[in-house]
């Protein structure tokens, strides 16, 4: 509000209240004098004749007159008084002229100005009006108000405004206060430059050098027109804005003028540049920085910018390019750093993006033990699993680091133990005051905005979140039955640019050996991921998760052809397989016939435990899993632990299905074997005799579970010290192999096998050499020219090729 020749604020509200109590009291006097006219009037003809005497009747009559011409004395001076006050207070009238001295108005609504030499209203005060002057002044605006010559009463202004001027006439509407200009941007080389910094940089800032120094070299690369832009591109948490920090601090004594603009959204960018303007004009004019519009104080800020140099603006968290781009596009001049966790748009504006990336291992152990002071001692091993558990990232290092040192009884060990066992507690747990700096609400705003521009791309985020966190193959999300390649490609291409996932491309470990495209996804945001979710949710999410990858499996994993699908699968299969399912069943085929029965070991564990926990020890699926445990256990090295395993589940087999049942000679049938392998080479021979004759009467002579026991027979009794017996036994088998199972049968090439060697240990070594040239053309075109077992077939052929005399082939 402004006011010229203006008494008390409050000045309008008393004229008004006193032109209430005139008008109050005329209207008083006019009914007063009205009563006395008419008790006058009443008295002098009423009780004619019936008076007293003839002196009183004469004596009332008078008084009677008297009071009448009182009464129409009094009606004409009230009435009098009351019509001036009347028309002094009626405002005028359209296309009517104004009473007051120098003003008049015209237009709908239009009021009257008083002492206003020279001026004229045109228009609506209260919507777009025109006041001119007779000489210079003038204004013409919507709600605009002009003081010309002589002022003799108040201009007020705000909405619905009233003010009384000296002469009476009355002005209400809504008018705009003038407001004194900003200086000129281009004449202010000596304002004080201010540096508008959020806070300070921690202390503690480690693995960084590098990325300090290539930002560095690109803001000081000499470019003399133009303004020099690097944008910082990273997953959320990753430390953008600490680095952007640190080198403001680090370089600001460099710069006239260091600013920080909060850049999440358009409006934020403008009040920044705003916040800019204010602080360095508030040195010279404090009421034009606080009067100045958002608008004007934006453009101002920028015409500083592009007409001065040696100034570090910082566009923090810019959510899109478009954003910041037209105000770069109006620099000349200086520097702009820009952190953003999308990586998309920048080289169209020639800058080239500087990826931040995860902290080195022994930057994360830097950073936790400075965070933990005393409390690092000795705990080297325990920060070490602590910052593998974090995947190093630097939000969630920090956030545990604080925690633990400032939290009684919580150390590395007790944190570890809370991550493991409730790891979405921990992930949202903090510090006291900073609840806004967890691992757990970092995201919160991209994964809102990417559920508003693509709801697909929300809904594969919460897959990812399921499988192993690196190099999960593009191809398991065609599954999908809603989305097709181009909509689940753009839709990964959303997640990306918010650096929530990584693309990268395999040489070829496709189905064919073509180039597939790979996803990752950090292990913080998978588990924040999944702890938003409903229990509901996350067990249909999973469930989902589960049958794209069982989709995804080839259905011969002992095919060489299919052993790059099975790698590539193999870790996301373990995370979100469930332990009884047929593809995990697939993937532990593929790692015995890839030769990897540690890890298929690791994996049967966790079925029998699975199995033992849910049905008990006696139950079939329970005693089937044993059975694979203990497989597994002799192929990872422990021959003893096998046999052991399959003595013990042969006494619950006999007891709970019988000494016959088929379940039960497969165990007799393990046991042997394994019993061969503690180098009991005889106790083998004699346990196989024994099963044959079982399996001849119960199964058949011919039957294919019985053909591995004669070969195993076979293969002991030469063990034993019989290689011509062996070499006989495997002769018989091979014919009834290739009528059985075919003569390409892995079962009937196994045969093939130990007749070979077997011929060559009898003696014969040519024939074996003979024997293993003719298999390993068969392996060749049937397993592959570098299949295990194609290999092994080879070594064989060299051997016995050397020991019939040509040493030189061998």
């Amino acid at each position: 509000m402004t006011a010229s020749s203006f008494r008390h604020p409050r000045e309008p509200d008393r004229q008004r209240r006193r032109w209430r109590w005139r008008r109050v009291l005329a209207w008083t006097a006019v009914v007063v004098s009205l009563a006395l006219l008419v008790l006058g009037l009443v008295a002098f003809f009423s009780g004619a004749g019936h008076g007293p005497t003839a002196a009183e009747d004469v004596l009332d009559k008078r008084a009677s007159v008297i009071s009448m011409f009182v009464g129409i004395a009094g009606l004409l001076v009230a009435g009098a008084a009351l019509w001036a006050q009347v028309r002094s207070a009626t405002p005028a009238q359209p296309g009517s002229p104004s009473p007051t001295s120098g003003g008049s108005s015209s237009g709908p609504g239009s009021l009257a100005v008083g002492a206003m030499s020279g001026g004229v209203v045109v228009g609506q005060v209260s919507d777009t009006a025109r006041v001119s002057s007779a000489g210079s002044t003038a204004a013409e605006a919507e709600r605009a108000i002009a003081v010309a010559g002589s002022n003799y009463g108040a201009v007020m202004s705000g909405d619905h405004a009233t003010a009384f001027v000296s002469h009476g006439s009355l002005v209400m509407g809504d008018v705009l206060p003038s407001r004194p200009p900003l200086p000129p941007a281009e004449q202010t080389a000596g304002l004080r430059a201010p540096v508008g910094l959020p806070r300070r940089p921690v202390a503690g800032f480690t693995g960084r050098a590098q990325a300090l120094e290539e930002m560095r070299g690109t803001l000081t690369a000499g470019r003399s027109v133009g303004v020099i832009s690097q944008a910082v591109v990273g997953l959320g948490g990753v430390g953008k804005s600490e680095l952007a920090l640190q080198y403001a601090h680090r370089y600001g004594d460099g710069y006239r003028l260091v600013w920080w603009i909060d850049a999440d959204s358009p409006a934020q960018i403008q009040a920044g540049l705003a916040g800019l303007t204010r602080s360095l004009v508030a040195g010279v004019d404090v009421a034009a920085a606080e009067q100045a519009t958002i608008e004007e104080a934006q453009g101002w800020a920028l015409t500083w910018l592009s007409t001065h140099t040696g100034w570090l603006v910082i566009f923090d968290n810019v959510e899109q390019v478009d954003d910041v781009e037209p105000y770069l596009a109006r620099l000349t001049r200086g520097h702009a750093l820009i952190t953003t966790r999308r990586d998309i748009g920048w080289r169209d504006l020639g800058i080239t993006p500087l990826r931040l990336g995860l902290l080195d291992r022994a930057a994360s152990i830097d950073l936790l033990t400075g965070l933990l002071g005393p409390f690092a001692t000795g705990q080297e091993s325990l920060l070490n699993e602590l910052a593998d558990q974090l995947g190093d990232l630097p939000l969630a290092l920090t956030q545990a680091g604080a925690y633990i040192a400032r939290t009684p009884r919580i150390t590395v060990r007790r944190y570890l133990e809370l991550l493991n066992d409730t790891p979405a507690r921990m992930h949202a747990a903090s510090p006291a005051g900073e609840a806004e700096q967890v691992v757990a609400t970092v995201w919160t705003v991209s994964c809102r905005r990417i559920s508003e521009i693509n709801p697909l791309a929300a809904r594969l985020l919460n897959l990812l979140a399921c499988y192993a966190p690196d190099h999960l193959p593009c191809t398991v999300l065609d599954g999908l039955d809603d989305a097709d390649d181009v909509a689940i490609g753009e839709a990964l291409a959303l997640l990306a640019s918010y650096s929530l996932i990584t693309l990268t491309i395999s040489p070829g470990d496709g189905p064919v050996g073509e180039p597939v495209d790979l996803i990752s996804m950090h292990r913080l945001i998978q588990a924040t991921t999944l702890a938003q979710l409903t229990d509901q949710q996350q067990h249909a999410t999973q469930q989902q998760a589960a049958a794209l990858l069982q989709a995804a499996l080839p259905n011969d994993p002992e095919r060489l052809a299919n052993w790059p699908v099975y790698r590539a699968l193999l870790p996301h299969a373990r995370a979100v397989l469930p332990l009884d399912s047929p593809g995990l069943r697939q993937v532990c085929d593929y790692l015995e016939a890839s030769g990897d029965p540690v890890t298929a070991l690791d994996i049967q564990r966790q079925v029998h435990d699975h199995h033992l926990h849910a049905s008990g020890a006696e139950h079939p699926d329970t005693l089937s899993a044993q059975n694979q445990l203990a497989h597994w256990m002799g192929l990872a090295g422990d021959a003893a632990g096998a046999r052991d395993q399959f003595a013990a589940l042969l006494s619950i087999r006999e007891r709970v299905l019988g000494a016959e049942h088929p379940d039960t000679l497969i165990t007799r049938h393990n046991l042997a074997y394994w019993m061969g392998l503690v180098r009991d080479a005889a106790g083998a021979r004699d346990q196989f005799a024994a099963l044959l004759s079982i399996c001849e009467r119960v199964l058949g002579a011919e039957h294919p579970g019985t053909l591995p026991t004669r070969s195993q027979l076979a293969y002991w009794t030469g063990l034993a010290g019989d290689a011509a017996g062996a070499r006989d036994q495997f002769a018989a088998l091979l014919p009834i192999c290739e009528r059985v199972l075919g003569a390409e049968h892995p079962g009937t090439l196994t045969t093939r096998y130990h007749l070979a060697r077997w011929t060559g240990e009898a003696g014969d070594a040519a024939g074996a050499r003979d024997q293993f040239a003719a298999l390993l053309l068969i392996c060749e075109r049937v397993l592959g020219a570098e299949h295990p077992d194609t290999l092994t077939t080879q070594s064989q052929l060299a051997y016995w090729t050397g020991e019939a005399g040509d040493a030189a082939r061998n």
